[in-house]
């Protein structure tokens, strides 16, 4: 069934919205809080965020110069994203609050005038618009993640994850391959207990190897912001084992995830 891109973009904008309510409540002391992802303070997420916003709008409205200053930045090796990080270091809360805010407005400009099957280039492998954004609202809820549990601050989970988990399920073979495996040819059964009620479901129903739980716990495991330890997950089957064991929705190299508390 084809994306409804003005679904997704309107997912993107609520998500956008709530981590703005969190970071429009900081202080600047708080911009300065290390966060889970080792070496980065709430300050670097919003640079990480802002930052791959504008590439990715420069993927959209002019790809040759999104090719070029991808392949300058990947240069640096597997951590490019340091270099991000590195470089825009010292700027006040405020500039990078309204970085984020432009870039992310931006953002959803562009892409709300897409197709959702428009074929764009990205880090690796090109992307559908669609999911360009679908991989936004996930590094937007993912980075979240990290700067409410920097901060301590709470948010309540939204039937959006079910975009999230989506990704997660799709990236299945991606994350053996950039562990350096063959993806199984077995299929694997997903059903996630989503935040209101209802039961998501992928995969064919006969399958041997299966996934259960809340869909809260799953996103959080395939952006690696908690440790498959600390989470209602179960595995039924050797290959559905393996995967919660690798499982990664993000571009990039294997992360490190997460310690287990």
């Amino acid at each position: 069934m084809p994306a409804d891109m003005a679904a997704l973009v309107a997912d993107l904008a609520a998500e956008s919205a709530d981590l703005d309510r969190v970071l429009a409540g900081l202080d600047d002391a708080a911009w300065a809080t290390p966060t889970p992802a080792a070496g980065w303070t709430v300050a670097d997420q919003v640079v990480h965020l802002a930052h791959f916003d504008e590439t990715a709008t420069t993927s959209a409205v002019d790809p040759d110069r999104f090719r070029a200053e991808a392949d300058a930045l990947v240069a640096h090796g597997d951590d490019f994203t340091e270099v991000v990080a590195l470089a825009n270091r010292g700027r006040s809360p405020a500039d990078l609050l309204a970085w984020l805010r432009t870039a992310r407005a931006e953002y959803l400009r562009v892409f709300a005038a897409l197709d959702p099957g428009t074929t764009l280039p990205w880090y690796g492998p090109p992307m559908s618009a669609a999911s360009s954004v679908t991989a936004r609202l996930m590094e937007t809820w993912a980075h979240g993640q990290d700067v409410v549990d920097a901060v301590g601050a709470t948010r309540e989970p939204t039937a959006r994850l079910r975009n999230i988990a989506h990704l997660g399920v799709a990236t299945r073979g991606w994350s053996h391959r950039v562990h350096g495996e063959e993806p199984p040819s077995e299929p694997v059964r997903v059903e996630l207990t989503a935040p209101d009620g209802p039961v998501w479901i992928w995969g064919p129903e006969d399958a041997a190897d299966r996934v259960t739980g809340p869909a809260l716990d799953f996103c959080q495991l395939v952006t690696q912001r908690r440790h498959r330890a600390d989470l209602a997950l179960t595995a039924t089957g050797p290959v559905a084992d393996h995967w919660l064991d690798v499982a990664q929705a993000f571009a990039g190299p294997p992360g490190p995830g997460r310690q287990p508390s």
